[in-house]
């Protein structure tokens, strides 16, 4: 039986302890990025992952994995950016634990999210195909750039926060069904 509250956790931990790590080795300077670079990254990792799967080959030797963790991490970071505003200054930037308890705070909130959709939608995701997900990632990715280019402002879509916790959720289904593929 699948547990996806355990896979969730399995891959959150996964995901906090690259994003500590890398807090330990570059400080907090992503903090400088406005939420709209974060969005280009995400994109960035998004398109390629589409790319890889519609091609069937990879030149680069980086499977999809780290590509969905780090559209998870951006993604966080973009969460964080929204709360606390962007630092404009390295003497703005904040104290590597200070993220880290930031970034779970935002994890554990996206794993409360799935677990009242998945709820509700009866974990239709694992019916899905993962190029679906990474479709999905992408067309969310679209979205929050259109409100980005509104300054914010939808009339009556959800926000930025919303897209950038489905895009937690898609990317942490597709690396379920990439587990499960492995074993």
């Amino acid at each position: 039986m699948q547990n996806t509250s355990q896979e969730f956790d399995e891959i959150m931990t996964k995901c906090t302890d690259i994003f500590s790590k890398k807090a330990l080795d570059y400080g907090t300077a992503w903090r400088i990025l406005r939420t709209s670079s974060l969005t280009d990254q995400i994109y960035i990792k998004a398109q390629r992952i589409r790319s890889i799967e519609q091609k069937g080959v990879a030149k680069v030797d980086e499977g999809v994995i780290p590509e969905y963790i780090g559209i998870i991490n951006y993604s966080v970071m973009a969460l964080i950016q929204l709360e606390v505003g962007v630092a404009n200054a390295m003497e703005n930037l904040m104290p590597a634990d200070e993220a880290i308890t930031l970034f779970h705070k935002y994890l554990t909130n996206a794993k409360e999210l799935m677990l009242n959709k998945n709820h509700d939608y009866d974990e239709a995701w694992r019916k899905m195909r993962r190029s679906s997900l990474t479709d999905i990632i992408l067309m969310k990715l679209l979205r929050i750039k259109q409100i980005e280019d509104n300054n914010g402002n939808t009339i009556i879509s959800e926000g930025l926060d919303a897209n950038y916790y489905d895009i937690i959720n898609y990317a942490m289904f597709a690396l379920i069904k990439l587990h499960e593929n492995n074993n």
